[in-house]
């Protein structure tokens, strides 16, 4: 984006523009990368080859993308052995959630260890805490299906071989006014459909309804 020969508001919107109609979601502004929500899925950006491709490699060398933002962030936290900070904005439906996703998939894919079949990984309980927090924090509004109305503050440790040691999961700011007042067509937290779905023994006996 800082090549563009004419840097103001038009050009820089024909830009990403230009690169969305090529398929192209993700551009960088110099360190920073921005995301154009597809609304559509695009597995194939995302597998395990890809990650493969973008390990090592210096930002900018590829493909603007989210694993190569946190590719950088885990070797200068290896090379330098300070902690880094990834921060993911932007406005209702813009992509945090997956965007967010995908950058703790990539921290998960180098940190992580091989472990006992039978017991779960740290960077496996890391991954799996997301549909928890989707289901009591992100709802249905008008511009995203599965809308976060929480914030959350995820900090991932590493030891000094760079695996992953630990992890903490911070929320704030919930909207909590939504659990009794919701405006057409949007929906309540998911967690509420869960229980409705679910078969009645399930709900009856736990729940004593």
């Amino acid at each position: 984006m800082t090549k563009l020969a004419y840097l103001h508001e038009p050009g820089v919107l024909q830009n990403l523009k230009c690169r969305y109609d090529a398929n192209e979601i993700y551009t960088y502004t110099g360190g920073i990368l921005i995301a154009v929500n597809p609304f559509k899925r695009l597995p194939h950006l995302y597998d395990i080859q890809v990650m493969q491709k973008y390990k090592g490699a210096a930002l900018g060398e590829l493909s603007p993308h989210p694993f190569a933002v946190a590719d950088s962030a885990y070797r200068q936290m290896i090379n330098e052995g300070i902690s880094q900070a990834i921060l993911v904005s932007g406005e209702s439906g813009a992509g945090k959630t997956e965007s967010t996703k995908m950058l703790m998939r990539y921290l998960a894919y180098m940190g992580g260890r091989v472990s006992n079949a039978e017991e779960r990984s740290v960077e496996q309980k890391v991954l799996e805490s997301n549909p928890v927090l989707e289901a009591f924090g992100n709802a249905k509004t008008v511009r995203n299906n599965n809308s976060s109305r929480f914030g959350k503050f995820v900090e991932i440790q590493f030891d000094q071989r760079g695996r992953i040691s630990g992890a903490a999961i911070r929320t704030y700011l919930l909207e909590r006014s939504r659990v009794c007042q919701v405006s057409d067509p949007e929906r309540n937290y998911h967690c509420f459909y869960m229980l409705c779905s679910a078969r009645k023994e399930v709900m009856v006996s736990p729940l004593s309804f």
